[in-house]
């Protein structure tokens, strides 16, 4: 596949975020991603609020995504007030041929996962650059781990032969914290894992709070490609065969 300028890759994000607002209707509580592109989701969603008098109310996974949607005019539920959500947008940081998902490059992962269970439907937005022939091809997995067990976890990985590494800051020196107080620990996939085993060996893990692949079925993945076409995939359609 070939390299995408920024500017190509920032307009394929554009473009898939918006095309899933199309699915929201007044009336909706839905869950709201963490990310890049799902940020022009919310931006969408607030314009339509103000000119179409859109009434929904949200869910976000993240502080980031919190503080964007109420600067757009999103009301805010939580759970106590919140029996079911109808939707869930969300970004992905890789997408397999089944649809399997790496996330938590935002290191939401536990609230999105939390999220994608609750929702009725599941969408997911990315651009094309996203899409992979197998999971951790691209991106290292997202581990969140309770800060005590981190030696626990790091000792497990390298039994399953996997090397993880604890996330940096880029703004400031430390390690990155969760909104839930947590680490993250990148773990580089050198080599071919089947994701839901590799999810459940992890998973049981003591103090490993969340693995950031997720197997909830995706009922609609909506990809922007560098002509700017935006195209809705449903279960059973093929995304990676329009790869460049």
């Amino acid at each position: 596949m070939s390299q995408f300028t920024s500017e190509e890759k920032e307009a394929m994000k554009a473009e898939a975020g918006i095309a899933a607002c199309a699915f929201v209707s007044s009336g909706m509580q839905i869950g709201i991603g963490t990310g890049s592109t799902v940020k022009y989701t919310i931006l969408e969603l607030g314009r339509r609020i103000r000119e179409e008098g859109l009434e929904i109310s949200g869910i976000p996974t993240s502080d980031a995504t919190e503080k964007l949607s109420i600067e757009q005019g999103i009301p805010m539920l939580d759970w106590e007030n919140c029996n079911h959500l109808d939707l869930v947008i969300d970004g992905a940081d890789e997408v397999d041929p089944s649809w399997r998902l790496t996330k938590g490059g935002g290191a939401a992962l536990l609230t999105e996962k939390i999220l994608a269970v609750a929702s009725d439907r599941y969408a997911i937005v990315v651009d094309e650059s996203k899409l992979v022939d197998r999971l951790g091809e691209r991106h290292p997995l997202p581990v969140e781990v309770v800060p005590d067990a981190l030696t626990v976890v790091q000792r497990a990985l390298l039994d399953l032969g996997i090397d993880g590494i604890v996330r940096e800051a880029v703004r400031k020196a430390g390690p990155v914290i969760t909104d839930h107080g947590n680490l993250i620990i990148d773990a580089k996939l050198v080599r071919y894992f089947d994701p839901e085993e590799i999810e459940l060996s992890l998973a049981t893990v003591p103090g490993v709070v969340c693995v950031g692949i997720f197997t909830r079925p995706v009922d609609d993945l909506f990809v922007g490609w560098t002509n700017k076409k935006i195209t809705r995939y449903r279960p059973g359609e093929d995304a990676h065969a329009q790869r460049r």
